[in-house]
């Protein structure tokens, strides 16, 4: 076991702060692109959409693989324009998981590599495949909504958010999805600074795909967030292992990431979101 005293004297702690600063830039750079989704909806300060972000991560962390976040954003608004707010949230959500397919993609590839088997090759046709939807989806969501309207009523409502995305331009949809790029960017860079904390030295190009791989296999195995830790250690575990036989380090470094990316801002939307409903 790892003592306080280590974790905090460690030679390498200024790995652990920088990490820890990047927690603002990253959430940061996440206001910023929701302020640009729902601007189209209402008029957003950069404070309702830090506060708005915030409460989204509280309802989340009770919601399988978060989904729960953009509703949070939207229930904590309450505004009239609330079948908006919900097309320009599907519009981040998908920015976002384009960019973790992407890259892991990228993972996939390098593990292919060091590890070819049968599995390795269906996942990275599969999640290839997904990319492509994935972007043909964010690029033409407006032109897919006529076609699912055909599969039944239900679907109908889907038809009034294409017509209300088609206010993006693709300048503007450029602009998300560079967001949504940066913001991966960022906590990728947190993940490998805790790692370096943690005195597991990886060649920077091998941990960047490995990185990209953890993050992959994150979006695609169902979770919810409260019990998400355990589903992060097994990944972290299994892929990392290759650098290190430290399994504590490694599972140090995964666990701060999850108190500095997800647990903190939770605590804080939660506490946003009990002052809302003890307001209202």
């Amino acid at each position: 076991m790892l003592s306080m005293d280590i974790l905090w004297q460690n030679d390498r702690g200024i790995f652990l702060w920088l990490g820890m600063a990047l927690m603002p830039v990253n959430l940061g750079i996440e206001a910023i692109r929701w302020k640009k989704l729902a601007s189209t909806a209402q008029t957003i300060t950069y404070r309702q959409a830090w506060s708005s972000l915030l409460a989204g991560m509280g309802l989340s962390v009770v919601t399988p693989n978060r989904l729960g976040e953009y509703p949070g954003r939207v229930l904590y608004l309450q505004r009239k324009n609330t079948i908006r707010l919900i097309g320009v949230s599907v519009l981040g959500i998908c920015a976002q998981m384009f960019c973790l397919f992407f890259f892991g993609i990228i993972g996939l590839v390098y593990y292919n590599v060091i590890h070819p088997g049968f599995w390795e090759e269906v996942s990275l046709v599969a999640s290839l495949l997904s990319t492509i939807v994935i972007a043909l989806f964010y690029w033409r969501f407006e032109k897919w909504m006529p076609h699912m309207e055909l599969l039944g009523k239900r679907f109908r409502r889907f038809r009034t958010y294409g017509r209300l995305l088609q206010r993006f331009s693709t300048r503007q949809q450029f602009t998300i999805l560079l967001l949504s790029l940066l913001r991966y960017v960022v906590f990728t860079a947190q993940y490998l600074l805790l790692l370096y904390w943690m005195n597991i030295d990886i060649p920077l190009l091998e941990g960047i795909c490995t990185t990209a791989l953890f993050f992959w296999a994150l979006a695609v195995i169902p979770s919810i967030a409260l019990a998400e830790l355990g589903v992060r250690g097994q990944v972290s575990l299994f892929l990392f292992q290759h650098f290190t036989t430290n399994n504590a380090s490694i599972l140090t470094a995964t666990f701060a990431l999850w108190c500095v990316n997800v647990i903190l801002p939770a605590i804080i939307g939660s506490l946003l979101l009990l002052r809302m409903k003890l307001w209202r």
